[in-house]
């Protein structure tokens, strides 16, 4: 059974024993969150509107607080996310994800859980959200995005979402000049990106983390 567990700056996440891997770092979830898809994703792509596509929905912390950045920057943002494994409204009801997004993160925060999945819809002011339930391992992916988030549990726990055919879809959907942001700083990503268009940037990572990946789609 998923457990709950509070992380280093006081935020939640949640263990799952079947992979002995936390959804977030325990180092600080929400601090891990906005260093490497905030300040080294959102802040770092110039588009307006901006598309993002996230792999991997989770907890709904990624999209919380790219939700509060839209807000503080006043920017349009269509958010599309894809997860398999949708958490139960017990756990997300539990989680304390709603306290790290500002003024309005409570009902932010219940809103992005409570949308209908499948279709894009206003959650608040210029934020907008798409919730797919589907395998990105089989599914086709469609659209076109400016800011990829790839938040999938990483690579020795679930290989198959690492592979050079996963990334190849995740190019297709990629603009040109499009950001692609990861925790995982692996090198076989790094050639499995080169191979299908990305220019990667190594970066430094934050507490518990010693390096991540920024990587632009030429």
């Amino acid at each position: 059974m998923n457990q709950l567990v509070t992380t280093s700056d006081g935020s939640h996440t949640i263990y799952v024993p079947e992979l002995n891997e936390h959804y977030h770092s325990i180092y600080g979830a929400v601090q891990e969150s906005e260093y490497i898809f905030i300040r080294n994703g959102f802040d770092c792509c110039n588009a307006d509107p901006l598309s993002v596509f996230e792999v991997g929905f989770g907890t709904g912390l990624n999209a919380l607080l790219t939700a509060a950045a839209s807000i503080r920057n006043e920017r349009e943002v269509f958010y599309t996310s894809i997860e398999k494994y949708p958490l139960p409204e017990e756990i997300t009801n539990s989680l304390n994800h709603s306290n790290f997004g500002g003024p309005e993160g409570e009902n932010i925060f219940r809103l992005l859980h409570s949308s209908k999945w499948s279709t894009m819809q206003n959650i608040i002011r210029k934020f907008n959200l798409k919730k797919i339930k589907g395998d990105l391992i089989t599914d086709n992916l469609s659209g076109k995005f400016d800011l990829i988030y790839f938040d999938a549990f990483g690579p020795d726990k679930q290989p198959d979402m690492w592979t050079i055919n996963i990334f190849r879809k995740i190019s297709g959907i990629t603009n040109p000049g499009g950001i692609f942001v990861t925790y995982s700083a692996k090198g076989e990503l790094k050639r499995n990106l080169r191979n299908v268009g990305f220019d990667i940037t190594m970066l430094p990572g934050p507490p518990g983390k010693r390096q991540i990946i920024r990587a632009i789609k030429i």
